[in-house]
């Protein structure tokens, strides 16, 4: 009888070491440009943690929408700053916990490795769609505007534009041949798929305002404790290293 107690004791050990016993699950909006290095800090943070994640992409625009409407997510990984922080000055969002997990780049990018070569494709006009995200709804879109503005393009480009809702819409209009090229953001092209492929052109950081990425938790999170270690996990050294390798710089 000993032996089985004993036996029971060490299966109890076992489970209890590989599955903490509080944890949790939270809802997280994630700005579309911040996916492909996320999908990697969710699997590295659930495997540390044992907290499980849900995932939604989307653009920053349309999550501040949802979360004003109610929508139940925990935390929220916007691809500005401005976001962020109404939902902070509205109260929802916790005071203090926003932060700057990154600062994003934009890029140019064309799945035809020859057709881009710098700022004279988009002078030369010599395609029949340029990509580019909802100013109104997606920062990168901001950005991608105020470059083709200060280039004196943007009134001359407009009837060769179409507008995804989402920096991952745009990428999926280029991908698909829907457009020849289009600007998303640098992260997406450094993703595993499609790294080295196409052409591109790093559009410099002189031609628009700082792509400033703020995280926060949300008021629907301040007790949930996978939110609270997930922006612990996101500041610290194992996620930065991810996020570098996607191209993003850090402040």
């Amino acid at each position: 009888m000993k032996r089985i107690i004993l036996a029971w004791c060490l299966v109890l050990i076992a489970c209890t070491a590989v599955t903490p016993v509080f944890a949790e699950q939270m809802l997280v909006a994630v700005a579309a440009n911040f996916i492909p290095p996320f999908r990697e800090i969710a699997l590295e943070f659930e495997k540390s943690t044992g907290h499980q994640l849900k995932v939604v992409g989307g653009s920053s625009g349309n999550f501040y929408t949802q979360i004003k409407n109610g929508a139940p997510f925990d935390v929220f990984f916007s691809a500005d700053n401005e976001r962020p922080k109404k939902l902070e000055d509205e109260g929802l969002g916790v005071k203090d916990t926003r932060f700057t997990y990154a600062t994003g780049r934009l890029v140019l990018w064309s799945a035809n490795a020859d057709l881009i070569k710098g700022e004279e494709t988009v002078r030369s006009k010599n395609f029949k769609r340029l990509a580019m995200a909802n100013p109104k709804t997606a920062p990168y879109g901001v950005a991608a505007m105020q470059a083709l503005q200060k280039l004196e393009l943007w009134e001359s480009v407009q009837p060769h534009i179409v507008m995804g809702e989402s920096i991952g819409q745009t990428m999926g209009f280029i991908e698909s041949g829907n457009a020849q090229l289009g600007f998303v953001a640098l992260s997406q092209i450094m993703d595993p798929k499609i790294k080295g492929k196409g052409s591109r052109w790093d559009v410099p950081t002189n031609l628009h305002e700082p792509i400033q990425q703020d995280v926060i938790l949300l008021t629907k999170g301040k007790d949930n404790a996978g939110a609270k270690a997930l922006l612990e996990f996101i500041a610290g050294p194992q996620s930065k290293t991810i996020i570098e390798r996607y191209g993003y710089e850090l402040n």
